[in-house]
């Protein structure tokens, strides 16, 4: 019986490995998750209360070279210019960064947007705690003595309270708190330290401006996409072949032959035949062509007569990819 058990779980895990459908990478451009921000593209970040991981400069750098197909997306104006500009007006800027005051300090410098923030911590929790161990008696280990260790949990926290306020409304584009967490734990007996605070809190200011600008700016995203692999007719022995040398193909990112094949074994069945429609709509979508894609899986959806999940979803998600990449266009027009 338990031969049998190993020989079944043996089978299980085979048969999940040599049935997994090959998939190829998609990168589909999605809209800044604040749509406001497309309409304020001219902006400067103010330095931002206890600030001692320099989260502001942080977002700032990264802001400015920020890229969408290699076209620059905001025009940053920078800290030292903002100074600049203040000390022209013979004005205080001590008076004037304050977050009550961003319209006015962005009114001042001529930006469309003002971002500015409040950092919370770092901070660090240490909590203390044994860990058993067991060691050998003798040489022949036929005794045990059993002991503890003592072990630190380090917790370093960072938070952060970050707004971005449209100058010429005067309300708020964005405001949200962001946080970031790291646990780390030592025993005695370990080779490893614990890292210092200002290590970790930067890194995690890294991982803050990371996120804060993501919702901020258009983006790529990449996913996968299961291939049809079984024919849905009887096809001939030229029609197999026809399938899975337009897989191979396309398993080397060989497009242009791959979708010379599919278009062949669409015409040799009569366009009968959904799973060369779907495969030739997976290469459309991998090359941008949303329109082309939704055509040959709705061809395919109309061939279907029992239910077939790959194209179900694709006709869902090259809806959606082709709404939120107008979105997008419309966000790098302003």
């Amino acid at each position: 019986m338990k031969i049998y058990k190993v020989l079944t779980f043996f089978l299980l895990v085979v048969f999940l490995f040599t049935s997994c459908a090959q998939k190829v990478k998609i990168k589909a451009l999605e809209p800044a998750e604040v749509d406001r921000i497309s309409e304020t593209k001219k902006i400067a970040v103010l330095n931002f209360k206890n600030d001692r991981v320099g989260l502001s400069r942080k977002i700032e750098t990264q802001l400015s070279g920020f890229q969408i197909d290699n076209k620059k997306y905001f025009t940053i104006v920078s800290r030292t210019d903002i100074d600049t500009i203040i000390e022209e007006q013979k004005l205080q800027s001590s008076g004037l960064t304050g977050e009550d005051n961003s319209v006015k300090v962005g009114e001042i410098i001529g930006v469309q947007a003002i971002i500015s923030g409040d950092v919370r911590g770092p901070t660090r929790q240490d909590s203390y705690f044994y860990r058993q161990r067991v060691r050998c008696v003798d040489n022949n280990c036929s005794k045990l003595k059993y002991y503890n260790v003592d072990c630190t949990k380090r917790v370093v926290g960072l938070a952060a309270e970050m707004r971005v306020v449209d100058v010429s409304r005067g309300d708020i584009i964005f405001a949200d708190r962001l946080s970031k967490n790291r646990v780390f734990e030592h025993c005695d007996d370990d080779s490893r330290t614990l890292p210092s605070v200002s290590i970790v809190a930067q890194n995690m200011a890294n991982a803050l401006t990371e996120e804060f600008t993501y919702k901020l700016t258009p983006h790529y995203r990449e996913f996968y996409v299961a291939l049809l692999e079984d024919p849905d007719l009887d096809y001939t022995s030229e029609q197999e072949n026809l399938l899975k040398f337009a897989l191979e193909y396309i398993e080397q990112a060989r497009y242009d032959k791959a979708e010379q094949l599919l278009t062949h074994l669409i015409d040799s069945t009569g366009g009968k035949s959904y799973v060369a429609f779907y495969n030739l709509g997976v290469i459309r979508e991998v090359a941008g062509k949303y329109e082309e894609a939704k055509e040959y899986y709705e061809y395919a959806d109309n061939l279907m007569v029992e239910s077939v999940k790959e194209i179900s979803e694709a006709i869902v998600r090259i809806n959606t990819l082709i709404a939120k990449r107008e979105k997008t266009l419309e966000q790098l027009r302003k």
